[in-house]
């Protein structure tokens, strides 16, 4: 069983937190989301969906990479059903990454742009890619970097739960030794901190108390300015 902590902050500016996550080690099961949509609804979509992740994953007779891709997508049809049902909850939405600890490393499902980092003795190194406008349109027609963090449509996603049915769900099987640190998090997080201070932080989260790392995670992206809500939840590889 791996050792794992989590902490969400609604940031600086927003009034309210429309991330949700979820840890449960004994079950090698993480899962973060970042909702979006008017009022509650991003709130409910977030918690929806990793609610209905969790649910599928207790409810399988055995733990593989299919059963976190079905909790995924049934996350999805449930979301969208949701907002079909109620014109309060129309349109809402949310990014979602999830990570199950299986016998032969970590298998990672994302959707929008949640993301997953890995720091082990290879390095520190993102293992999602992200679902959006500037990564699957921007980069691809050669816009610099510069111009891409300013960009229009730097925040748009071209994909989220909840916003279309077929889904398309990156997967990820990411070989982990003992003492390897996995992290999600929100781009409340990684928008607004650049990656060598992730991975500073992350270095001294390894060596030292996860409670402390998540916490100084936070503070370092409330310090940039807190901008959005910022979650984070990382975990330790055991033996």
């Amino acid at each position: 069983m791996s050792e794992a902590f989590a902490m969400s902050d609604k940031g600086c500016v927003r009034s309210n937190n429309e991330d949700y996550c979820l840890i449960e080690p004994e079950l090698g099961l993480y899962v973060l989301a970042d909702g979006m949509g008017g009022a509650k609804a991003g709130e409910r979509a977030s918690r929806l969906a990793v609610d209905t992740v969790a649910e599928i994953v207790h409810a399988a007779p055995r733990l593989d990479s299919q059963v976190l891709l079905r909790a995924v997508e049934e996350a999805n049809r449930r979301v969208l059903a949701a907002s079909h049902s109620d014109p309060e909850l129309e349109g809402m939405g949310t990014t979602l990454v999830a990570a199950l600890d299986l016998a032969d490393g970590f298998a990672i499902a994302s959707v929008g742009d949640s993301r997953a980092y890995v720091l082990d003795d290879a390095g520190f190194r993102a293992i999602t890619d992200d679902q959006t406008w500037v990564n699957e349109v921007g980069r691809p027609l050669g816009l610099d970097e510069e111009s891409l963090r300013t960009h229009p449509m730097r925040h748009v996603l071209t994909m989220a739960i909840g916003a279309s049915a077929p889904l398309s769900v990156n997967y990820y099987s990411v070989p982990l030794r003992p003492g390897a640190l996995a992290l999600l998090s929100s781009d409340g997080l990684h928008g607004v901190l650049e990656p060598a201070y992730l991975e500073e932080i992350l270095r001294r989260a390894r060596s030292g108390g996860l409670e402390e790392g998540c916490r100084e995670l936070v503070a370092a992206a409330k310090d940039a300015g807190g901008p959005d809500n910022v979650t984070v939840v990382l975990v330790r590889k055991s033996a």
